[in-house]
């Protein structure tokens, strides 16, 4: 399919949202399935730091992908293989058969900062695709489609609570099933307005400890060790523990689930040390200092943490957080902000 003649009448904008969360890898199949019982879930909190994508004309046949941090690649439709960076991307296109189109990402958090960004670009892309087709968005749909696509290209079981973020926005419980015929996931919107979700900014921190995350080797011990049974135990502790923090921070009780937060965070730790690099155990050793709770988003080994408290504490904690990253190269405390949105075409 040639998009070019397309784009050429209209140029396609999406941008969707990134994501950090409380009780990843329970949206992984491997987890929620054996979990059943205890009706596993994954909250997630997106972040209005989005990541834009902008489809317009190319050359027939060819199809050409440039990206802030990563090097332009434009090949041919029939090329093969998709192992590269931006694999997962020429997937996409190949899923549409779609080709005369010249891709442009910016996304507004760091590279590799484990805040879901691969996931959002795949979320955007076939939106924008659907965008150019005049095709009805469907955010349910697109999200299994992005999850599937990125487990093909990865070759691995990968969760699904990245691209529902990046889909739906908002603050966000999602129940892991399975349904008549396939997988599925129920939404639970933790708040009920904006404005409620507005009063969480002044209560959380997220940081970027200016290492790229590897989250690939982190998720595959996870599995290994949950599927031997040594870890089955701390995972059902860690369903457990993200349905207490969701209730704490509904209640908007910021202490308690601070509390929850680092007792997940010791969880994981004792299961994978290496879930926090240097950096961000003086971060989470900060937190707790302060009476904060904090842990790394997605599956850790660097890129980034969040911390959440009281704001008076939360305060001190962003001096102290500031004063650790600021002799590291590339790290910072991300000015960030709940997003109420999911998918947005421009």
């Amino acid at each position: 399919m040639n998009l070019a003649p397309l784009l050429e009448k209209k140029q396609v904008h999406v941008c969707v949202p990134c994501r950090i969360d409380f009780g990843g890898t329970l949206d992984i199949s491997t987890f929620y399935l054996p979990l059943a019982h205890l009706k596993p879930a994954t909250l997630n909190l997106a972040l209005d730091m989005r990541t834009h994508v902008y489809l317009s004309p190319g050359q027939p046949g060819r199809i050409k992908i440039s990206s802030r941090g990563f090097d332009t690649i434009d090949r041919s439709r029939d090329d093969r293989g998709w192992d590269s960076p931006m694999g997962l991307m020429f997937a996409v296109f190949q899923y549409f058969n779609a080709h005369g189109v010249h891709l442009h990402i910016e996304s507004q958090s760091p590279v590799r900062s484990a805040l879901g960004g691969s996931s959002c670009a795949a979320v955007a892309i076939i939106a924008a695709v659907y965008t150019a087709l005049e095709k009805q968005i469907n955010p349910e749909h697109i999200t299994w489609l992005a999850h599937y696509l990125e487990g093909a290209v990865a070759g691995v079981l990968c969760g699904v609570q990245d691209q529902a973020a990046a889909a739906f926005g908002g603050v966000n419980l999602w129940e892991w099933r399975f349904g008549h015929k396939g997988p599925g996931f129920e939404r639970c919107p933790v708040f009920d307005s904006y404005d409620k979700m507005e009063k969480l900014t002044p209560h959380f921190l997220v940081a970027y400890g200016g290492v790229p995350h590897e989250s690939s080797e982190v998720n595959s011990r996870w599995v290994n060790e949950f599927k031997s049974g040594r870890a089955y135990d701390a995972f059902e502790q860690i369903s457990g523990l993200t349905r207490q923090f969701t209730t704490a921070l509904a209640a908007f009780s910021f202490k308690k689930a601070g509390q929850l937060m680092n007792q997940e965070t010791a969880l994981r730790c004792e299961m994978t040390p290496d879930v926090l690099d240097n950096t961000g155990i003086m971060l989470w050793e900060a937190a707790k200092a302060q009476g904060c709770g904090a842990r790394f988003t997605g599956a850790g080994g660097g890129g980034c943490l969040w911390a959440i408290g009281e704001k008076a504490e939360i305060d001190k904690l962003n001096t102290q957080w500031r004063k650790i990253l600021d002799p590291i190269d590339g790290a910072m405390v991300l000015d960030t902000a709940i997003d109420p949105n999911g998918i947005l075409i421009h």
